[in-house]
């Protein structure tokens, strides 16, 4: 009941404030989506704008001024029912370990309204920006502004942070808000490259946050079968193949193809156990008996043994299985 009502609020308030937003704000808006954010930042970029201030905002859906947030609300929403009812989300209070909590200040995080509330209260610090003429793009609480020097960077980092911490009362966390080149920074998942077009490539860390969750997915420990770990590897992967598709990263699919192809030899090569089942299982697959005798003989661990029987199970064999490959996806959405 309490989401409902919060989604039959955004219904309604969204119409009178989004069309008053800014064209440079792109999270939780209809017809909007981080792609169109990453491709702003991208052009801004290609116009020669080199830099980039970074600005976080420490705890920002924790921090949120409720006088300061309802004043803005109440200068498009006249209906005092409907302002008391925001209000009291506001003031709902958390449960701690079965005990509530007040919340003198913050938004209610993961309900419907939440993300509404946000792109009001942060539209004071977009009509600044575009007032001051300056290059940016904001999606939620994250805020690139794009210049052309790191001293005007630095002189437009100054300047905002007076304007959030004086005007919107939120905080700027110093440690991660920094001028720095764009192809040093991530923005929503993604980075650029230094050449002529910017192109969009994604930041190392997802990568690595992507071999974790394979790894996770494709330990040795789990037990389950190679049907259910395929199952769950297959959803993960096109998910988030289907998000970072904007990115120039056929190498890197080829790449994580290849070894998650691999991780999955060894997983297989852990169930067959004992050499007999190896040896039948291989042969099986049409390896030649002396190879497959060798092989399941061998004392070499898992992950060894998964290179060496690459040719029995190779890319046809996992295709067969139902393994979707990282790098069909991404042709197809090319």
């Amino acid at each position: 009941m309490d989401r409902l009502i919060q989604q039959a609020l955004m219904q309604v308030m969204t119409p009178i404030f989004d069309p008053q937003f800014s064209p440079n704000s792109f999270g939780f808006r209809p017809r909007k989506r981080a792609h169109d954010a990453v491709k702003q930042a991208q052009s801004y970029i290609q116009e020669g704008n080199h830099w980039v201030v970074d600005m976080d905002l420490e705890k920002f859906f924790d921090r949120v001024n409720h006088d300061i947030l309802m004043a803005r609300v109440a200068r498009k929403v006249s209906d005092k029912r409907v302002l008391k009812l925001i209000r009291s989300y506001l003031n709902a209070g958390v449960m701690v370990d079965g005990t509530r909590q007040e919340t003198l200040e913050g938004t209610p995080q993961g309900g419907p309204l939440s993300p509404l509330l946000a792109n009001i209260l942060l539209d004071d610090l977009d009509k600044e920006l575009t007032e001051r003429g300056l290059s940016f793009v904001r999606y939620a609480d994250d805020c690139n502004i794009f210049v052309r020097s790191k001293r005007a960077g630095e002189r437009v980092m100054a300047s905002v942070i007076r304007f959030v911490e004086g005007k919107l009362r939120l905080k700027v966390n110093r440690d991660k808000s920094v001028v720095d080149r764009p192809w040093n920074r991530k923005f929503l998942g993604f980075s650029f490259l230094t050449n002529k077009g910017a192109t969009i490539r994604i930041a190392p860390k997802k990568l690595e946050q992507l071999k974790e969750r394979v790894r996770e997915i494709t330990s040795r420990t789990r037990g389950i079968s190679m049907e259910s770990r395929m199952k769950e590897l297959n959803r993960y992967l096109m998910g988030w193949m289907g998000y970072f598709r904007l990115a120039s990263a056929k190498t890197h699919c080829e790449r994580l193809d290849e070894w998650i192809r691999r991780r999955l030899r060894m997983c297989l090569w852990k169930q067959w156990k004992l050499p007999k089942s190896r040896l039948r299982n291989l042969r099986a697959l049409g390896v030649p008996e002396w190879a497959a005798r060798m092989m399941a003989n061998a004392r070499r661990g898992c992950w060894e043994m998964s290179r060496n029987i690459n040719n029995a199970l190779n890319r046809s064999y996992w295709s067969d299985q139902g393994l979707l490959s990282l790098t069909t996806r991404y042709l197809e959405t090319r």
